[in-house]
């Protein structure tokens, strides 16, 4: 017997049938004996839909209301599965975030748990019911409802299964599970058995949506293995665990993530002062706009090229005030592209194996795909490149490393 607490997404509660479907999957578990833990969303296009009606009343909604009405369309969800798991004859009970007692702060919108009182969960499971929970929402000091942001399910069936020292959380989507890359682009992806929670969590931050960063961080600092599964096809999906050392033959590179959300700022002629990064940066991080790669050239008549990366949304933003900022500090130039795209590679096999960085170079090399800019980590390297070469940069990176399945067998 196992503790299990499983969750699904919107997409997988969209309809009564679907949520049937999910109510026969959960009752296999539970005739193996298991003991589950449903954690659920709104169904799909639900809060989208809660959002406008609220914004007909008003274009900036009062936080604390907005979080008390969007936090209604994973009632009727958590309502209606625990009906279909009866109606098949398995005792169930639904908990809202309130109900439950995950204690959060006072971010609405946006707010982080701070504890989960698990009682009421340990004794309706000693009582063999199936516990049906309320994702993305909590209640804060005063009982405001509050909600964890978009995803936010995905953190809440990761932080029940920490306070409930669960054997395995149980991601279930519309993938079946977390691939090399992304299968629209290599059509020779191979979905991969296992991941650590280090590689996962660069994928995420990379562009890869499986699964949201804050559960995967949640996960790993309280080492909680996550499994990623399709919700209606079978199949042992994608492991994410804390220990590398699993695999016997752990790759060199587990796999490609690319992010076409891009976009450059370069301020030339730059006079080559102490401070002047934060004069630069100061007035862009003021503006809440995040900086993602960084490169700086000294030039030999003492000024410096100074060029940084943003998301393309902040993109005309950071340009403005980058403009601003050349006039004060006497910089030549400003200039701006917004035509570029990110390509990564990530594996922990990076650590114990050199010239991993220059087999990438190659790689892109003989595909005349010039790089522009370059980040690493300990297992991760990151390059911008122009967006047309994008998907053939992935591609040959994929064959490259080796991540190819052998034909036939492409997922």
């Amino acid at each position: 017997m196992a503790l299990i607490v499983q969750k699904f997404g919107g997409t997988s509660v969209g309809s009564v049938e679907r949520i049937e479907q999910v109510a026969a999957k959960v009752k296999k578990f539970r005739d193996n004996g298991d003991d589950i833990v449903v954690v659920v969303s709104a169904m799909s296009g639900e809060t989208n839909r809660l959002i406008d009606l609220a914004k007909q009343i008003s274009d900036q909604p009062v936080p604390r209301e907005l979080d008390v009405m969007v936090s209604t369309g994973e009632q009727v969800t958590i309502a209606l599965l625990a009906m279909a798991l009866i109606k098949v004859g398995v005792p169930a009970v639904s908990y809202t975030g309130n109900q439950v007692r995950i204690h959060t702060d006072s971010a609405h919108g946006k707010a982080r748990i701070l504890q989960i009182d698990a009682q009421n969960i340990r004794r309706d499971l000693e009582a063999g019911r199936v516990v049906v929970v309320a994702g993305f929402q909590g209640v804060d000091e005063q009982g405001n409802i509050t909600t964890l942001g978009r995803g936010g399910s995905d953190t809440t069936g990761v932080a029940l299964a920490a306070a409930l020292k669960a054997d395995e959380c149980q991601i279930y989507t519309d993938v079946d599970g977390v691939y090399t890359t992304d299968p629209r682009v290599v059509a020779k992806a191979q979905r991969l058995d296992r991941i650590t929670f280090e590689e996962m969590l660069e994928m995420a931050s990379l562009g890869s949506k499986v699964l949201q960063i804050r559960a995967v961080e949640f996960a790993g600092k309280y080492s909680v293995p996550l499994r990623v599964l399709h919700s209606f096809q079978e199949g042992p999906g994608t492991l994410i665990t804390l220990d590398e050392e699993d695999s016997m033959e752990q790759p060199i590179i587990s796999g490609i993530a690319f992010n076409r959300d891009e976009a450059k700022l370069t301020i030339r002629g730059v006079p080559d002062t102490p401070g002047v990064a934060f004069k630069i940066l100061g007035p862009i991080s003021s503006a809440n706009v995040e900086v993602d790669m960084i490169v700086q050239n000294v030039a030999h008549d003492n000024t410096t090229d100074f060029t940084f990366t943003v998301h393309r949304n902040d993109y005309q933003n950071g340009l403005q005030i980058l403009e601003s900022t050349a006039r004060e500090i006497g910089a030549r130039e400003v200039i701006g592209d917004t035509d570029i795209a990110k390509v990564s590679i990530v594996g922990v096999g990076m650590r114990s194996h050199a010239g991993v960085a220059s087999r990438m170079f190659e790689a892109l090399a003989k595909e005349n795909i010039n790089i522009q800019m370059i980040s690493t980590s300990e297992i991760k390297v990151s390059v911008v490149i122009e967006e047309k070469y994008l998907e053939l940069a992935v591609r040959a990176l994929h064959t490259a490393f080796e991540l190819d399945a052998p034909a036939g067998t492409a997922e």
